[in-house]
């Protein structure tokens, strides 16, 4: 398989904080060193574009850069390469899962905690989750280690969140019976009418009809709204009621669902990372009309559908287990 190689030398007698920068980028960036002085990454677009941005910053330190496409490595096999990195993200995992076991055996000790105790431990597992996001990131090759860590924050997780209510029945709804419906929903569409959008176009018709008004007319289907089949039941926002509804049984579906439910309901049920950055960027839009609200939804959630489908999956959570 194809790999991308960097290679540099910065000024000896420079600054100190240069090399370090770069040090520092070339870990973030999931690189591995299987010689002196060579870096590897998979010869994938978004790795070849990030070497390129650091060979442009080591040159304006004054120093070069090499930037190369590698087949094949004389003496080291593509399958060594791969351990080489899995053993990289092993160790950061490993490292990640210390602290992360070090929460959990406070969380299951006899000790009674009270609200502040939960408070910083959700603080901390929110750092955690962040943490765990960026090694999953640049871990191409899906070490074991990952699973792991994804377990053991599931488990903190469950152990932090308050014990769900009776979990709604919502009733089965075909596909095929909504493909030409009309949908309306109220206007200002916030995550969970956007997420319900994006929902009817990937899933039910890409070209469907969704109207933005207070009022449903007789031949459309209404959601988020009072009166209509999906909406708001119990504790689940219109997003999860349409994902059941439906039967989605999509993992980045779910994914995107509890991301949907945390900004709409703020309940503190999902400790998502991905939470802050999306509510920010939503709340972006709020000046915009209704259809370029739509829009841009659209593509957000094809994207983070995209993004969350290679993301290695997480433990089932307990809400989901009693569907």
């Amino acid at each position: 398989m194809p790999w991308t190689v960097f290679s540099y030398s910065l000024p000896s007698k420079g600054r100190s904080s240069p090399r370090v920068a770069v040090w520092r980028r070339l870990r973030a960036l999931g690189a591995i060193s299987p010689k002196g002085g060579v870096h590897v990454l998979p010869a994938r677009e978004e790795c070849v574009e990030a070497f390129q941005w650091l060979a442009q910053e080591v040159e304006q330190a004054g120093g070069e850069a090499l930037l190369l496409r590698v087949e094949r490595f004389e003496g080291l096999s593509d399958a060594r390469l791969m351990e080489l990195f899995r053993e990289a993200r092993k160790e950061d995992y490993g490292a990640l899962d210390a602290r992360a076991a070090s929460l959990e055996k406070t969380l299951t000790g006899t000790r009674r905690r009270d609200s502040r105790d939960d408070a910083q431990a959700r603080e901390l597992l929110g750092r955690l989750r962040r943490e765990y996001a960026e090694s999953a990131r640049v871990d191409f090759f899906e070490s074991p280690a990952g699973a792991q860590v994804a377990s053991r924050l599931a488990r903190i997780e469950e152990a932090l969140s308050p014990k769900p209510p009776d979990i709604p029945q919502v009733a089965a709804a075909a596909l095929s019976a909504y493909r030409n419906k009309r949908w309306v929903t109220r206007p200002s569409p916030h995550v969970d009418r956007l997420a319900c959008a994006w929902l009817i176009r990937r899933f039910i018709n890409p070209r469907a009809v969704i109207r933005y008004s207070n009022t449903a007319l007789p031949d459309e289907v209404a959601f988020d709204m009072s009166q209509g089949p999906f909406s708001h039941r119990g504790n689940l926002c219109t997003f999860e009621t349409m994902v059941r509804a439906f039967g989605l049984d999509d993992p980045a579906v779910g994914a995107i669902a509890e991301i949907v439910h945390e900004i709409d309901l703020r309940d503190g049920r999902y400790a998502r990372p991905e939470v802050p950055g999306i509510d920010a960027v939503l709340r972006g839009w709020m000046s915009r009309s209704d259809a370029d609200r739509e829009t841009h939804g659209i593509a957000l959630f094809d994207g983070l559908y995209a993004a969350l489908s290679h993301t290695p999956k997480r433990t089932a959570r307990r809400d989901r287990r009693t569907r």
